[in-house]
């Protein structure tokens, strides 16, 4: 850990560490919407050793625990989440048929494992649960995790001959505004991430991008534009979905950089221009990516009682359909207008 890390884990409140280790932080189903149409997908959050890298922007940490994840928790962690799933499945089936119809069906096609730190490290994912984990996610016909793009080793290479091109890595791009990116701390280069989209395509494993809306030292009127860049990039770099993720604040870093007037806070408004941005640029290249907006607490950045619900409701719509939409217009706030 250099210097920059140490300033910057110093500003940050106590973790919110997980209770228990044996049960996943949350599980989450819902349809989203790929390149080669839309899949039932399952994102099971997964509770465990914190990321060794401090990147400024951060706020995955809160839910981490310091040391290594310890052995079997993953296991057990999964075990709770399909008997979660097969409880969702059981639900929905008892709403649709009557109940001599109950039986469960394997109805989640993609599976999303994200640790809130990276897959292929040992600290975050132990060894000896390897062949545990690969038993209880192999039957999905789409498995995603999550990585720093310089961790793309030999465990990424293990993972990709047991799933082959089932797997798909998602990687923080972020911005490829350059002196933003620098100042980050990510730990990563702009080349970084290129080899590891290169090192991932040898693998004959998927890619997926994360660009960050709101990202510190980028001036407010340029923001939509370098995350339309940014799209493109991922695009170009392969990606097969891209999402769009509003910097949340409350690490302490950026609570600094807001008072030194080098971050702003991304309201609903930037995450809408944002998106209707990277969508005209998406709908006018031929390339097999999606783009989508992070639904992950858009909530809280919906500010105005007299259109939350819609201007919400018209982005999980963009998210699913990949088509534009007339933004909502509101009196109180000023919403959709020029």
């Amino acid at each position: 850990m250099n210097d920059e890390d140490r300033r910057i884990r110093s500003l940050r409140p106590p973790l919110e560490r997980p209770q228990r280790l044996d049960r996943p932080l949350g599980v989450v189903v819902e349809e989203e919407r790929t390149p080669r149409g839309s899949v039932r997908s399952a994102t099971v959050f997964l509770a465990g050793a914190e990321c060794p890298f401090t990147c400024a922007f951060c706020d995955l940490w809160r839910h981490t625990i310091p040391g290594p994840t310890p052995p079997g928790a993953l296991p057990a962690q999964l075990d709770v989440a399909s008997r979660t799933l097969e409880e969702l499945e059981r639900g929905e089936l008892a709403a649709r048929e009557p109940a001599a119809s109950r039986s469960y069906s394997a109805a989640v096609e993609q599976l999303k494992l994200y640790n809130a730190s990276n897959f292929f490290e040992p600290r975050a994912v132990p060894d000896a649960d390897r062949e545990a984990i690969l038993a209880r996610i192999r039957r999905f016909e789409r498995v995603v995790v999550e990585s720093h793009p310089r961790l793309l080793g030999e465990r990424a290479a293990w993972w990709a001959d047991r799933l082959g091109s089932r797997l798909e890595v998602a990687i923080g791009l972020e911005t490829v505004h350059p002196e933003a990116l620098a100042r980050l701390n990510k730990g990563a280069r702009l080349d970084d991430v290129e080899r590891a989209a290169g090192r991932l395509e040898g693998l004959g494993l998927g890619l997926r991008c994360f660009v960050l809306i709101g990202v510190p030292r980028v001036a407010a009127p340029d923001q939509v534009e370098w995350v339309r860049r940014t799209v493109e990039h991922a695009a170009a770099l392969g990606a097969r979905v891209t999402s769009l993720i509003p910097v949340r604040g409350g690490n302490g870093e950026l609570e600094r950089l807001r008072a030194e007037g080098a971050w702003r806070p991304p309201d609903l408004g930037l995450v809408e221009d944002a998106l209707d941005a990277a969508l005209v640029w998406d709908r006018g290249h031929e390339g097999g990516m999606t783009v989508q907006a992070d639904p992950w607490d858009l909530e809280r950045l919906a500010v105005c009682r007299g259109c939350a619900s819609a201007r919400l409701e018209r982005l999980r719509r963009i998210n699913r359909t990949g088509l534009p939409a007339p933004r909502i217009e509101c009196r109180s706030c000023g919403a959709g207008s020029a």
